[in-house]
């Protein structure tokens, strides 16, 4: 196992405590990664930023702090997304080999993607897609796999399944439209006048601009509803799931800097005992068996990201503020090396 590039540090953004990106998050100079014996360390082209990486950065909700740190960040080196080649394995590692092109996501396992190079556990990593570029492939760890588990693990979204997504145009949502179309479903799109075009453009049978009609008062009832983006609250939901729907919440927004929307989350998962629909959230658990699954979807032509900009590495605070302003169209991507 070689150490990369000798001796040298490598540049990676920091965090030592919680706040603004512009104000905490900083390059330097830190030491190199080495795998643990499951492990791959990846020397990283791009990466992408996500609403995961602004709430640990910020340390909000508080709530969140419970896994992250109490009272400042139990990560030296946030970041979700990477895609790039290998650059050493760990000893128990057979799946990999340097110079292999791969992408991932450390969510949750150590973060570290805005870095030059990053240790990954093996079992979060695949093989990227031969047709994406790097920083096309960065987009689609975290939201992709959050599109796909929201879509098939909770709301069993199938042939003929109706499906509403709310927040359509978003990184996750511009995934979850595709994969859905995929398994045909007859999917509907929730989002902003200006993202109406886009939304259709990805394979949506009916797209609603959330700024004219209350989707939650229509008459169309839905086997299943997604919500990605959005305050309503599960009640708001009831009155369009069908008698036997199922209402997914993968996350929402919200003021409350010490909850954010767990309270929604929470409240829905009451109700779910005393309604006939099923109500339910998650966390997304990235992982290599998905990771092939969206690399095949990609790969037949059936799912390719959104990108609404791109930054370079010593831009990376701006472009978490660019997405903390909630109007990105699909994900924002950032080139590392």
């Amino acid at each position: 196992m070689t150490h990369p590039k000798g001796e040298q540090p490598m540049k990676a953004i920091v965090q030592a405590e919680y706040g603004a990106p512009a104000e905490v998050l900083q390059l330097r100079d830190i030491d190199l990664p080495t795998p643990e014996a499951d492990s791959v360390v990846v020397r990283v082209h791009a990466t992408s930023v996500n609403p995961a990486d602004w709430h640990v950065i910020r340390g909000v909700p508080h709530i969140a702090r419970l896994q992250v740190g109490l009272r400042r960040p139990n990560y030296t080196v946030p970041g979700c997304d990477v895609a790039g080649q290998v650059e050493s394995v760990g000893a128990d590692v057979t799946g990999f080999r340097p110079g292999d092109e791969v992408f991932g996501s450390p969510f949750l396992r150590g973060f570290g993607a805005f870095a030059e190079y990053v240790s990954i556990p093996a079992d979060r990593l695949a093989h990227k897609p031969a047709n994406l570029s790097f920083e096309q492939a960065a987009t689609v760890p975290l939201a992709a796999s959050t599109a796909l588990q929201g879509l098939r693990d909770h709301a069993g979204v199938d042939v003929g399944t109706s499906v509403l997504i709310v927040g359509a145009a978003g990184g996750v949502g511009t995934f979850a439209v595709q994969l859905a179309k995929q398994w045909g479903a007859e999917v509907t799109g929730v989002c902003g006048t200006g993202n109406v075009e886009l939304v259709r453009s990805l394979g949506a049978d009916h797209v609603i601009d959330y700024t004219r009609v209350d989707f939650t008062r229509g008459e169309h009832r839905y086997d299943a509803v997604f919500q990605v983006s959005g305050t309503h609250s599960a009640s708001d939901y009831l009155r369009i799931l069908a008698p036997d729907g199922t209402l997914v919440l993968a996350g929402g927004d919200s003021d409350n800097r010490w909850i954010g929307p767990m309270g929604r989350l929470l409240t829905a998962r009451l109700m779910s005992s005393f309604v006939s629909q099923r109500l339910t959230s998650f966390t997304v658990a990235p992982n290599a068996e998905d990771l092939v699954v969206l690399r095949e979807a990609i790969e037949a032509g059936a799912v390719n990201p959104v990108i609404d900009r791109s930054y370079l590495f010593d831009e990376l605070p701006a472009a978490i503020g660019y997405l903390e302003r909630g109007h990105a169209r699909g994900k924002i991507v950032v080139a590392v090396k």
